[in-house]
């Protein structure tokens, strides 16, 4: 068995080395190592650029443990344990979303790497890479592994992971450079990334073997060049267009300034989707914000009343795509995309495959070797999408200036969901703070009222909405190599399922606010059934929450109440930023009839009452 000290003096020339490979090259580091198969995971894991390792350790993974705590011993790397699967998932995802930095989520055998696989979902939706360690059932089939699946057969969990993503086993040692490579090109995927599932059988962890240590793989992410196409056709279908509507999806944010360019050279309107806010800024006349089953009044418009689509770096996700009805006038498509089944989503498409930002730049370059020129706003097309803009700007304002509305449940005036999205997100953009919106009603009113100026002001989870990612967000502000603050954006719903992130922040170091929205219901689902069927049902209990003196039992946590107006909102907001650390502030907000209350939907989804009509309006749609 290889002993203790010699961990420390291989982590020990890691760290002195500045890096494995470094340690390899100078030879402080053999090349050739009997370590135990969990050192070799970690080093190998450490030449992937991964440094830090969120989890709940177990029985199946002591032995991982014992590596990683003498590693983090030298200084190589830093282990946060966490209190719940689901949210070291939702850290890993936020801390790589946020910041670029890698991490890996580490677990036990059975219900811990099952709850960690569902808080992966997250990642798998948003296309973040994001390393998942989940130790697994014995390989010599001994007998039944306590908390493996009891339904017999060999390699279940295998199976089970790999519907989520690409996943392996470490059945045999030997097999750990091929695992980590193709590992590598799931998480440093360069267009759209996705966790991986190493599983380490606990009866492997500890085997010694004599490992080639050079042959660990390092990523090697291999981005696409601009499209091979027909520019000709594209630019053509374009400039014969009366009404362009460019769908700008999360693949087009590298390639903000060719959106810009491009919509000028051809008449075009942008719609965004939520988590491509900020690829042109608000203002930005040529921005018709977010379109959808959820969208905006002037997004929605530019969907309904295009002739030619142009799609960049868009999936056509149900709500975003209004279960694809979202384009009901257009007969022609150029999508430009990095994956073959997204580029080629819709009928009577001029596909592009190729990276956004370089084959827009080409596409350019052919419109203009065409004759382009800027359109400018005066034609029809400009007119109607800027005076649908207008629209929206003053339905919004409506709702941001009305600030409170009377609520049963509260007997009281409380302050509406935009109201509170508007002052705070408005307060976090003056200073610089991204903020997380978490799953539901303030997600759903948050990208309908945020203004970003640039990508990277907000992060919305619609990839999966999954309730309590932003609360577990803030904890990656605590554990990120460099340290950021950062707002997350909850309601009562959403927090109440990861509410030991309070403590976990404490513990980590986490830096900015949690700010609770609490309408006492699932708001966005009981808005839902009242919109489709008349009545909420379900969705909301009678059990009032003192949320500030919940976050005030956690000891280290300024706890607040964010008052009833806006200028008490912004009070404790400034109380929170001068206190520093985490901070919560518990808000009452208002849930009920009144249109003043929220953002309102404007499109169509295929889902309960609605579907007979979307589903008829579908199969009308020649793209």
């Amino acid at each position: 068995m290889t002993m203790p000290t010699d961990r420390l003096s291989r982590a020990k020339a890691i760290a002195s080395a500045g890096g494995v490979q470094q340690a390899l090259n100078n030879g402080s580091l053999p090349r050739r190592c009997r370590i135990s198969l969990s050192e070799a995971v970690i080093i190998g894991l450490l030449k992937q650029g991964v440094r830090i390792f969120v989890g709940v350790f177990g029985h199946g993974s002591t032995d991982l443990a014992e590596v990683l705590r003498i590693y983090q011993e030298a200084g190589v790397i830093r282990t946060h344990g966490v209190r719940n699967e689901v949210e070291a998932a939702h850290i890993a995802t936020a801390l790589r979303w946020v910041t670029g930095e890698k991490a890996a989520v580490v677990t036990s055998i059975g219900p811990g790497a099952l709850q960690a696989l569902a808080g992966s979902l997250a990642a798998a939706s948003d296309g973040i890479g994001v390393w998942h360690i989940y130790a697994d059932e014995t390989t010599e089939a001994e007998g039944p592994n306590m908390q493996q699946i009891g339904t017999g057969g060999q390699e279940n969990f295998l199976r089970l992971v790999s519907v989520m993503g690409d996943a392996y086993t470490l059945h045999t040692p030997w097999a750990l450079p091929e695992a980590l490579r193709r590992g590598s090109i799931a998480v440093d995927h360069p267009y759209r990334g996705a966790p991986f599932y190493l599983l380490l059988p606990i009866n492997t962890q500890p085997q010694v073997e004599d490992f080639n240590l050079a042959a660990l793989p390092t990523p090697q992410p291999t981005p696409l060049g601009a499209a091979v196409g027909d520019y000709r056709a594209a630019a053509a279908a374009l400039r014969g267009a009366d009404r362009v509507v460019i769908k700008a999806g999360a693949g087009a944010l590298d390639a903000c300034e060719e959106i810009a360019e491009l919509a000028d050279l051809v008449n075009g309107f942008v719609v965004t989707s939520p988590r491509s806010t900020g690829v042109l800024p608000y203002e930005h006349p040529r921005n018709c914000g977010v379109g959808g089953s959820k969208g905006t009044i002037s997004g929605n418009f530019a969907m309904e009343n295009g002739d030619v689509l142009l799609v960049v770096g868009a999936r056509g996700v149900c709500q975003a795509d209004m279960s694809r009805t979202g384009y009901p006038r257009v007969k022609r498509v150029i999508n430009v995309n990095v994956d073959v089944a997204d580029v080629n989503h819709y009928n009577h498409t001029i596909p592009l495959h190729g990276d956004a930002k370089a084959t827009l730049r080409q596409l350019i370059d052919q419109l203009r070797s065409d004759g382009g020129e800027p359109a400018g706003f005066d034609n029809p097309w400009a007119l109607e999408c800027l005076a649908a803009q207008d629209e929206w700007s003053r339905f919004k304002a409506e709702r941001i200036k009305k600030q409170v509305l009377f609520d049963e449940v509260w007997d009281r005036e409380v302050m509406t969901q935009p109201a509170v999205i508007d002052v705070v997100t408005k307060w976090a953009r003056r200073r610089d703070v991204p903020v997380v919106f978490d799953a539901g009603d303030v997600q759903a009113n948050g990208f309908q009222v945020v203004e970003d100026e640039r990508p990277g002001q907000s992060f919305t989870e619609t990839g999966a909405s999954y309730m309590g990612f932003a609360t577990s967000a803030i904890v990656a502000s605590g554990i990120a190599t460099q340290q950021f603050p950062v707002v997350a954006l909850t309601g009562d719903g959403s927090f109440t399922m990861n509410p030991q992130a309070l403590i976990d922040g404490i513990e980590h170091g986490a830096q900015g606010v949690i700010v609770i929205l609490d309408n006492r219901r699932q708001g966005a689902i009981s808005s839902l059934q009242r919109g489709q069927y008349g009545v909420d049902y379900a969705t909301n209990d009678s059990v009032e929450v003192d949320y500030r003196a919940w976050a005030a039992a956690v000891s280290g946590i300024t706890a607040l109440h964010g008052g009833y107006r806006p200028e008490e909102l912004e009070a404790a907001l400034e109380q929170a930023a001068t206190a520093g650390g985490l901070a919560v502030i518990h808000v009452p907000v208002y849930f009920g009839d009144d249109p003043l209350g929220g953002m309102g939907s404007f499109g169509r989804w295929n889902v309960g009452s609605w579907v007979a009509e979307t589903s008829a309006l579908r199969h009308e749609l020649e793209i």
